[in-house]
């Protein structure tokens, strides 16, 4: 059995896929209403150029009974992490692997706190999704995913075993002993389109568009890539813009997940992202105003919902 802890959008996706491969899967939500609508109605999936398909899958909101799972997948936002974990320990066994693909940096030094650092395995992929409805979710947009052991240097056999299953479930999936380094390139991703799309409104494809505001993100990729190199990481400044620039130009009306926060009103996950970026810059003695800026605006712009 396979729990997935958190039956949101990327959740939900995964959910379908790993049930569609043929692994029994259970979906674990704090949300009462969300999984009773799973559990009555099935959890339904669009898929881009597929169509629409629902799923019977199991779901719960408490999984003391469930038993101890093979594997638990934490989908959860970045602030949710740590009672997410606490929830999760009737399902974690000696034997259990722990997984998070979630955004940003940090989540899984929280999992470490709670569960053996050797059964950890961490990742990132470039699959989106959104929520439509109450358990029904969009399948958006389609990326290579990467995993590998939380513990630098460890074994990659936990991490193998996830590569496995999730290749089975028609996903482009790289195990790397490097994962943190793929981690990272996506924080800077995340560091430079998130912030800017929720505080402008503008969808991804806008983005790119040239001008003073692609101008500036490039700026923001600079100091994150310097804060990157700074640590060790193999990133190159030519390879993040022009990765970025790609991803932009191809992403047409999509709407980023922070922008998705702001026009609901939802606390964002900018201390994983711009924050993280921020403390690592500290302590590498590395200046990153741009990115102190962005944590600065998206605080003031939570602020001002509380008014």
């Amino acid at each position: 059995m396979i729990a997935i802890i958190g039956a949101g959008a990327m959740g939900g996706m995964l959910a379908a896929k790993l049930s569609a491969a043929g692994k029994k899967v259970v979906l674990v939500d704090v949300s009462a209403s969300l999984v009773e609508q799973i559990q009555g109605q099935g959890l339904v999936v669009d898929t881009k150029n597929i169509g629409t398909e629902t799923y019977r899958i199991e779901a719960a909101t408490e999984p003391g009974g469930l038993g101890q799972a093979e594997a638990v997948f934490f989908f959860v936002k970045a602030q949710h992490t740590a009672s997410a974990a606490e929830l999760a320990k009737p399902l974690v066994g000696p034997d259990t692997t722990v997984v998070s693909l979630q955004n940003g940096w940090g989540n899984a030094d929280v999992l470490a706190e709670v569960f053996p650092s050797e059964q950890i395995v961490v990742g990132v992929t470039y699959h989106s999704a959104t929520v439509v409805g109450l358990g029904h979710v969009a399948h958006t947009g389609f990326g290579a995913t990467y995993v590998g052991p939380y513990i630098d240097g460890a074994s990659l056999q936990k991490a193998e075993e996830i590569g496995g299953w999730l290749g089975a479930s028609d996903m482009d999936v790289t195990v790397t002993p490097q994962v943190k380094t793929e981690i990272w390139k996506k924080l800077i991703l995340n560091a430079v389109t998130l912030p800017t799309s929720a505080l402008t409104g503008l969808c991804a494809g806008a983005q790119g568009e040239e001008g003073d505001l692609l101008e500036l993100l490039d700026a923001i990729t600079a100091e994150s890539v310097a804060v990157a190199r700074a640590q060790g990481y193999d990133i190159t400044l030519e390879e993040r813009v022009d990765r970025i620039h790609t991803i932009l130009n191809n992403a047409g009306k999509g709407k980023s997940s922070m922008l998705q926060d702001a026009e609901a009103r939802r606390k964002t996950e900018i201390e994983v992202i711009n924050g993280a970026v921020v403390k690592a810059a500290k302590k590498a003695g590395v200046p990153v105003p741009l990115n102190t800026a962005m944590v600065a605006l998206i605080h003031g712009m939570e602020r001002g919902w509380r008014q």
